[in-house]
């Protein structure tokens, strides 16, 4: 069934750039056919707090994708900051553990409420899609991507985070190890069917991801590296529209 939310809501535009003006030039471009833009690690460390601010403050929203894993007094710490940037989702590694899931969680809860602004939703990273088998095996987890996935889901549930980052081969498994409501899926790995993959092995579509039960969907290089960037991407919205509809 459909969730209420309209498709253009469901796109997340990754800026894999590596600067704030071409930051700026890909969010005015596509401001109007998405909602969210992802700012990683690349374009954090060049451009800093300040172009999330600058998003922020123009309207848009933000998802800040820096995978927190550290010491859980470092990780709440750094969640306290994010909540203060005004970014709408974030990400930590649910390998961190419980403790430091749930020390995250209560930082970013209380910060919110003192402050009185919104709350951001907090996403435990499972297993990165550039991952398999074999990637998990030489980091000495002795399971497959499938179990490891359930695993660190349930774990970020139970630690009290909003949702989870999970691959679309991985939404449905997902789904079926955490039923409670509002639980977020947020997809990575996918490429419209004309994209290459690159260094990502687990993909979809985006409207298989959306039928798999994908709360948002992140594309990046498919759009980036399009002639026309807003064409691009009002041509994704469009086929998660005609799936949503037929949901």
């Amino acid at each position: 069934m459909s969730d209420g939310r309209g498709a253009k809501d469901k796109l997340i535009v990754a800026l894999d750039v590596e600067t704030a003006a071409e930051a700026r030039e890909v969010f005015a471009a596509l401001r109007d056919s998405a909602e969210m833009f992802k700012i990683g690690p690349h374009l954090f460390t060049s451009a800093g707090p300040e172009i999330v601010r600058e998003i922020v403050a123009a309207g848009g929203r933000v998802f800040l994708d820096l995978k927190f894993h550290d010491i859980p007094a470092v990780v709440a710490a750094a969640g306290r900051e994010a909540a203060r940037l005004g970014v709408s989702l974030f990400t930590v590694h649910a390998a961190g553990g419980a403790e430091m899931l749930g020390r995250v969680a209560e930082s970013v809860a209380d910060t919110a409420g003192r402050e009185g602004s919104e709350r951001p939703r907090v996403l435990g990273v499972t297993v990165l899609t550039s991952a398999d088998d074999a990637t998990l095996a030489e980091t000495g987890v002795g399971c497959g991507v499938g179990e490891q996935v359930a695993r660190l889901a349930a774990l970020a549930d139970a630690s009290g985070l909003d949702g989870c980052i999970a691959s679309p081969h991985e939404i449905a498994l997902v789904r079926r190890t955490v039923t409670r409501p509002g639980f977020l899926v947020v997809t990575p790995g996918v490429r419209p069917r004309t994209a290459a993959h690159d260094d990502q092995r687990r993909v979809m579509t985006p409207e298989q991801a959306v039928l798999a039960g994908a709360d948002y969907v992140v594309v990046g290089r498919a759009i980036l590296k399009a002639p026309d960037r807003a064409r691009a991407a009002r041509e994704i919205v469009e086929e998660m529209e005609a799936v949503s509809s037929e949901q």
